[in-house]
């Protein structure tokens, strides 16, 4: 079997790719709490937030696939299993049960935020390495801003 080969060195090829798990994981972790809340929301704007919230997990595994892709493009190995989302993650999380419309609103509000600040400091962090992953993350960040926008202007 041979390994896919990076067309970057070696000291930029792991930046970009500590970049991109972390990515990865804060994606993947929040098209999982979205479709949570997703399933959970109750209140006035059940609805709403019930659409709104599958648009952003749609998003978030769309730019999880992509991320991932590009990571196995550099040569280095995308890891999804839920064992590492679990052990990794920095993504606020979410109550359990019910979790009435205002909740939903702040708290994805919250995660969105979170990640788009780490998603900011990836974009620094792939500036000199790999201006082509760091285009990816650019597109990725104004996306989530947009979503962020959206939620947050509920509040």
């Amino acid at each position: 079997m041979s390994a896919i080969t990076s067309p970057l060195k070696p000291e930029d090829k792991k930046v970009v790719a500590v970049a991109l798990q972390g990515a990865l994981v804060d994606l993947l972790d929040l098209s999982l709490l979205g479709k949570q809340a997703h399933w959970n929301v109750i209140g006035h704007n059940f609805r709403s937030l019930h659409l709104q919230l599958d648009k952003i997990v749609s998003a978030a595994r769309k730019h999880a696939d992509t991320v991932a892709e590009r990571a196995v493009a550099i040569g280095a190995n995308p890891d999804g299993r839920a064992s590492t989302l679990a052990s990794t993650t920095e993504v606020p999380q979410l109550e359990a049960g019910y979790i009435n419309d205002g909740k939903v609103v702040a708290a994805m509000t919250d995660i969105l935020g979170s990640i788009i600040r780490r998603m900011r400091e990836r974009i620094t962090a792939t500036d000199e390495p790999d201006p082509v992953t760091q285009d990816i993350l650019i597109e990725i960040t104004q996306d989530l801003e947009k979503h962020h926008w959206m939620i947050e202007a509920q509040r």
